[in-house]
Formats: structure tokens, C-alpha cells, sequence
């Protein structure tokens, strides 16, 4: 597996534009890139992100917005609220596009009663995301998110098993373990359609860390997503808090890489 790295491990500290060329510095060919702010989604920020992306030569696997922002309201009530939201939604799936990513991490849904909205309009707009998403040929990835709907397993097969369009899905260890769940609980619902992944670490008394700084037992999870079909990157995806020098980043990578 190929690892890679987030450019959300540098926020706020390093403009977006920047991160290109420092995750490049630091030993990595590709990884996630976080848009910060709704002026990142536009299309002269996201030529200049282009052009960084072939100085480095550097790969981008996946695109993740500025989600709390908006996605959440992307499931509202009130249709003209949903309507204004897809249009950033939209501006982040051409983004994905120009830079050659394969996915955009979404978050979507923050926890709610069952007396907001219906299953059937999470679905209506599950599906909606995923034709538009694919239009610009990009997959869709739920990721578990702690304070989302989508740290529910139930509401992950029920999307996973009900939409039209395929919806894929990105695993984050740090969320699982925020959420009391086991990763390889998401593993086994996601299955198949797992297609980004992001790496942390953890230990009793800090719930995200560099990996090879806590006790997660990597070997386990790696081995489990093989046997999903899913070999392809592992993206490190950390808080900025969480290392003094950059240099503990390469190593981690170097860690990372003798656990396969």
C-alpha cells in the first residue's frame, strides 16, 4: 500500500497552495489535499493548485472540502437551502476533477432525531451527490465521522445497500475510535467499496496521534483491508498539534510502511 499524506496535518499553520510542495519535501508522491475555505473552491485557486500539484509531480488522491461549512446543510428540510449548498458541492467535484483526484472525502450529515428528515430524502440526496460526482468522474467516499450520521453502521449499510448510484466509502481509524466503534466493524459494512484511507494513531489518553505514537495494531487492520480488495494508499491524516518537527511525519511514513 502507498502512503500518503493530508494536507489537513498542516492546518492552519501552512497555506493550502504551499502544502503541495512540502508534503513533497518530506518524502511523499501523493496524498488528500483539504480545501480550507470556500475561496479554495474557486477556479483560479484551483489552477494554481494545479500547477504545484506538476512542479512536484506529486499525486492527488482525494479532494476533502471545507465540510462543516456546508455539507450538513446539504440534507436540510428547507429545499432551497439544499439547492444553494450544491453549488459548492459541485465547485469541489470540478476541482477534484482538474486536480486528478479519484475521490472527494465527504462528511455530510451531522447526528439528528428521525423526526428531521426521511429516509427516503437522505437517499434522493445520497444519489443526487453520486450522479453528480461521477459526472466529473469522481466517486463519492462517505468517511465515518464521530459527530456525523455516518458513525452509524446502520445508516452506512442502509446507504451503502439503497442508493442508485454507488457510494463509496473512506475509513479513518481516529473517527472509529471517537465513535467507540472497532475500524474493522466499518470495514465489513464498507466492504468493497472502501477507496480512501486515512491513517492515525491513538493510545488511552490521546484519541489522534502520528502513527507509531500510540497502539493501534496496524498489521490487523492492513491485512483486513486486503482481504476487502482494498491495497491502493493510506493517506496520514493528523492534527497539526500532534508532532513538534516535521521529520516525525517521514518517519511515521517509514513506520507505516514496515507494518505491510
Amino acid at each position: 500500500m502507498e502512503i500518503g499524506l493530508s494536507s489537513a496535518s498542516f492546518y492552519p499553520n501552512v497555506k493550502t497552495e504551499d502544502s503541495i510542495g512540502l508534503m513533497k519535501s518530506l518524502g511523499f508522491e501523493g496524498g488528500e489535499i483539504f480545501l480550507n475555505s470556500p475561496s479554495e473552491y474557486e477556479e483560479s485557486f484551483i489552477e494554481e493548485l494545479l500547477e504545484e500539484k506538476n512542479k512536484n509531480n506529486f499525486r492527488i488522491h482525494s479532494v476533502h472540502g471545507f465540510s462543516s461549512s456546508f455539507e450538513p446543510f446539504l440534507f436540510d428540510s428547507y429545499q432551497r437551502r439544499r439547492d444553494d449548498m450544491f453549488v459548492y458541492f459541485k465547485k469541489i467535484c470540478k476541482a477534484a476533477k482538474v486536480l486528478g483526484a479519484d475521490c472527494y472525502t465527504f462528511h455530510g450529515m451531522r447526528h439528528q432525531g428521525a423526526g428531521f428528515i426521511t429516509n427516503e430524502l437522505i437517499l434522493e440526496v445520497y444519489n443526487k451527490l453520486a450522479y453528480v460526482a461521477l459526472e466529473e468522474g469522481i466517486k463519492l467516499a462517505q468517511e465515518n465521522v464521530s459527530w456525523c450520521m455516518s458513525s452509524d453502521i446502520n445508516f452506512l449499510r442502509m446507504i451503502k445497500e439503497n442508493c442508485k448510484y454507488p457510494v463509496f466509502f473512506t475509513l479513518d481509524i481516529k473517527q472509529a475510535y471517537k465513535a467507540g466503534v472497532d475500524p474493522e466493524k466499518y470495514i465489513d459494512i464498507m466492504g468493497e467499496n472502501i477507496i480512501n484511507f486515512h491513517i492515525n494513531d491513538r493510545d488511552k489518553n490521546n484519541i489522534c496521534l502520528l502513527p507509531g505514537k500510540g497502539d493501534v495494531n496496524y498489521k490487523k487492520i492492513f491485512c483486513k483491508l486486503k482481504e476487502m480488495g482494498y491495497n491502493k494508499v493510506g493517506i496520514i491524516e493528523v492534527y497539526s498539534n500532534n508532532y513538534t518537527e516535521l521529520k516525525e511525519i517521514s518517519d511515521s511514513k517509514k513506520f507505516l510502511l514496515r507494518q505491510q
